[in-house]
């Protein structure tokens, strides 16, 4: 089976300097069958001076690389949107006036608060950042349900890394323990997911950086299979060419025993499900 990485970034992200064209060699070299890059589009006013997002410049690029690999994998236009609740009209018109493969919905923020920086909750113990974590995204995948029933399609594709706070809790705190206590918030992100139509994505990021399981682990997994989910998206969360595909070949052998049995994958929005272990290159 060869899969396809749903999140990847070049140096069309603030955070990337990898060439476009090396993420393709290496999802070649790896057998994906698909690879898709999600750009940063990070809109809260901290970030959005150095978001160095351009879709003109962007699109080129998908173009050209297109013209040069297409014969060889499928190669798609995505984009990974911060969830900022204040700047939601401003993304939701940007989205609608721009035409995209597959739209990924991550969590960073929590009002005032960036996850990622230590000093915003280091007066926070574990269990309440995790707590305020899980609660926006929540609130997230409620938006991304509410905007799918009021349009009858999609705004957002994939929830990227549901459990997210363990990379920080692991990289402040010493502790990737952010589930525990936190069963029913995670429930219920798993439900709204599924009535929202939004794919939960796993993360393999990770696995390069010292945890012991991806984003979500096989704990959440199990649930979402058990809760009536049947596919996910495999993302790498490249940042770098030898990252990509990173993870991937045991992931997929492992999906099955936790009761999922297919691969999600976009094209021009649309859902295109790849059966673990019959999936067609």
């Amino acid at each position: 089976m060869d899969p396809v990485d749903q999140h990847v970034h070049s140096h069309h992200s603030f955070d990337c300097q990898t060439e476009p064209a090396d993420n393709i060699r290496q999802a070649i070299a790896a057998g994906l069958s698909g690879i898709s890059f999600t750009e940063h589009f990070d809109t809260h006013p901290e970030e959005w001076p150095t978001c160095r997002y351009d879709d003109r410049a962007y699109s080129a690029t998908i173009t050209d690389l297109r013209r040069r690999f297409a014969d060889t994998l499928f190669i798609g236009k995505g984009i990974e949107v911060c969830y900022q609740p204040e700047r939601m009209d401003f993304i939701l018109d940007f989205l609608e006036q721009h035409d995209f493969d597959v739209v990924l919905l991550s969590v960073h923020w929590a009002g005032d608060k960036a996850f990622h920086r230590r000093h915003h909750w280091a007066e926070l113990t574990v269990p309440q950042v995790s707590r305020l974590y899980f609660q926006t995204v929540l609130e997230a995948t409620r938006l991304a349900r509410d905007l799918h029933r009021r349009n009858g399609k999609r705004v957002f594709d994939i929830l990227g890394h549901l459990d997210l706070i363990k990379r920080y809790t692991h990289r402040f705190r010493e502790t990737e323990d952010v589930i525990n206590g936190q069963e029913e918030l995670i429930d219920q992100i798993l439900t709204t997911c599924l009535e929202a139509d939004l794919i939960p994505e796993i993360n393999t990021s990770t696995l390069r950086t010292g945890l012991s399981e991806s984003m979500p682990g096989p704990m959440v997994v199990r649930r979402y299979a058990e809760l009536g989910g049947r596919a996910v998206s495999l993302g790498s969360d490249a940042h770098s060419a030898a990252d990509v595909g990173a993870d991937f070949d045991c992931l997929c052998a492992h999906l099955p025993d936790l009761g999922v049995h297919s691969l999600a994958c976009f094209e021009q929005r649309r859902l295109r499900l790849l059966p673990l272990g019959d999936a067609p290159r």
